[in-house]
C-alpha cells in the first residue's frame, strides 16, 4: 500500500510557523524557486524534525508560495495534497526520503526531497528508526595544561551491545573548510554511518575531538594566519599545527587504552579529510598500538593552497614508516583533492616504503566526493574485506 494513501487524515493546515529542529535534504528547492519572468514560479520550504528511536515519524511541515499559477499543485510521493496556490501542511515525516514537488499544470515550480533525522545513535529500518549501539558522551583526561587549565577532550563513543571488551576504531574528524568561521570549531563532530557500519560488525568507534574542537577544552590551533582569520597555506605553520593535531590523538588513544570496554589489541586508526591524514601519521608513530588504518579522502591543505602539495606529501610520506598495509579510500569530484592529487600522495607513500591499497569511488550525480564516508554501500565491502584480512 502507498503510505501516503491515508494522510488526508493525517494533515493538519495552518498558518503559523513551525521551529526547525534539524535538517535533512538532498537536491531540489533551495529557496530560489524558478522559471521565466512574467510566467508561473514558485517557492517551497520545509521543517524537519528529530525521529525518536523507536518511533516511525515526527512531525515536520511543508510551505508553499507561487505567482501567476494558474493550476497549483503541491504533491509528495506523487500524491496530490493540496491545490492551493499558497499554505503550509503539517504532516509525519518518516526517516526515510520524500519527494515534494510544487507545480502549475505539468510545470514544475520548486521541488524538494527530505526526510525524518532518526536520532544520533539509531537508524531508519524502512519501517522505524531502531536503535543500532549506546551512544556515550565522554571527557578524556590529557597532559596539557593551557591558561593554567587542565584540557581534557571530548570523545563521542557508539558502542555496540554486549559486555566486550570490543574492537575499537579511533576515528578522526577533519577541518572547518577554511577555518573562518569560528562558529564551526564548537561543532562536535561524529559520522554516524561510519559509527553504524562498524558497530554491526562488533567494533566501537570513538569519535575524539582535538584540542578547541567542539566541547574539547584548549585553543583549536592547528596552523592558522597570523590573525586567525583562515587556516595558513604555508608550510612550517601548517606542518606545526598537524604536529599539535598528532600529540592530541597521542592522549585521546592513550586515554581509550585505559577503558575496559576497549580490546587493546585490536585497535584501528581512521578517519575523514584531515583526519585521513592523520590517521596514517598516527599509524606510524604508535605502531603499538594500531593494527591498521582506514584513510578516507586524506589531506592536510586543499589544493591551490600554498604550499599544498609540500605539505600533503609530507604528512604521507611520514605514514609510510608503519610496517603492514593500510586502506585508502577517495571519490571523484571531491571539492579539495582531485584523485590525481592524492593518487600521487600515494605513488609518494609507497616509494617511501609504505604498504596501502587506493580505491576509487562515485557517489551519486551532484554529491561532494569529500563525504565518502556518508556512503557505506560504496566503500563497505572493502573496508569489511580489509578489517577481515587483520592480523
Amino acid at each position: 500500500m502507498n503510505r501516503f494513501e491515508n494522510w488526508p487524515s493525517r494533515l493538519r493546515c495552518c498558518l503559523a510557523a513551525s521551529v526547525v529542529i534539524t535538517l535533512a535534504a538532498c537536491g531540489g528547492g533551495d529557496g530560489a524557486g524558478g522559471n521565466a519572468p512574467g510566467g508561473p514560479s514558485g517557492n517551497l520550504t520545509f521543517t524537519s524534525c528529530s525521529v525518536p528511536a523507536g518511533q516511525p515519524s515526527c512531525p515536520g511541515s511543508i510551505s508553499w508560495t507561487t505567482l501567476n499559477a494558474n493550476a497549483p499543485t503541491l504533491s509528495v510521493d506523487g500524491v496530490t495534497l493540496s491545490d492551493q496556490g499558497s499554505g503550509t501542511v503539517n504532516l509525519d515525516l518518516p526517516g526515510d526520503f520524500i519527494n515534494v514537488v510544487l507545480a502549475d499544470g505539468g510545470e514544475t515550480l520548486d521541488t524538494v526531497t527530505f526526510r525524518g533525522v532518526c536520532e544520533t545513535a539509531s537508524a531508519w529500518d524502512g519501517a522505524l528508526c531502531t536503535t543500532y549501539s549506546i551512544r556515550l558522551d565522554e571527557r578524556a583526561s590529557t597532559p596539557f595544561v593551557e591558561n593554567g587549565a587542565a584540557i581534557e577532550l571530548e570523545v563521542v563513543i557508539f558502542k555496540p551491545f554486549g559486555p566486550g571488551p570490543f574492537p575499537t576504531v579511533m576515528f578522526n574528524h577533519g577541518s572547518t573548510g577554511d577555518g573562518s568561521d569560528p562558529s564551526l570549531f564548537t561543532v562536535t563532530s561524529f559520522t554516524e554511518p561510519v559509527a553504524k557500519f562498524f558497530t554491526d560488525r562488533g567494533w566501537m568507534v570513538a569519535f575524539p575531538q582535538r584540542r578547541g574542537r567542539g566541547q574539547s577544552g584548549g585553543l583549536y590551533d592547528e596552523g592558522f594566519n597570523t590573525n586567525r582569520t583562515f587556516y595558513s597555506c604555508e608550510r612550517d605553520i601548517t606542518l606545526a599545527g598537524a604536529e599539535r593535531a598528532v600529540d592530541d590523538l597521542d592522549a585521546a588513544v592513550d586515554w581509550l587504552r585505559n577503558r575496559t570496554d576497549v580490546d587493546t589489541t585490536r585497535m584501528l586508526s581512521a578517519g575523514a579529510s584531515r583526519g585521513g591524514v592523520l590517521s596514517l601519521v598516527h599509524l606510524a608513530r604508535r605502531p603499538d598500538v594500531y593494527i591498521g588504518a582506514i584513510n578516507f579522502v586524506g589531506g592536510w591543505l586543499g589544493e591551490g593552497c600554498g604550499d599544498y602539495l609540500d605539505v600533503n606529501r609530507t604528512l604521507f610520506i611520514a605514514g609510510a614508516a608503519f610496517p603492514d598495509d593500510s586502506l585508502w579510500l577517495y571519490a571523484n569530484n571531491d571539492s579539495f583533492y582531485s584523485v590525481a592529487h592524492s593518487q600521487a600522495n600515494f605513488n609518494a607513500f609507497t616509494n617511501a616504503g609504505g604498504l596501502a591499497t587506493f580505491n576509487v569511488y562515485t557517489r551519486a550525480a551532484g554529491l561532494n566526493g569529500h563525504f565518502l564516508t556518508n556512503d557505506p554501500p560504496l566503500w563497505g565491502p572493502d573496508v569489511e574485506a580489509y578489517i577481515a584480512a587483520l592480523p
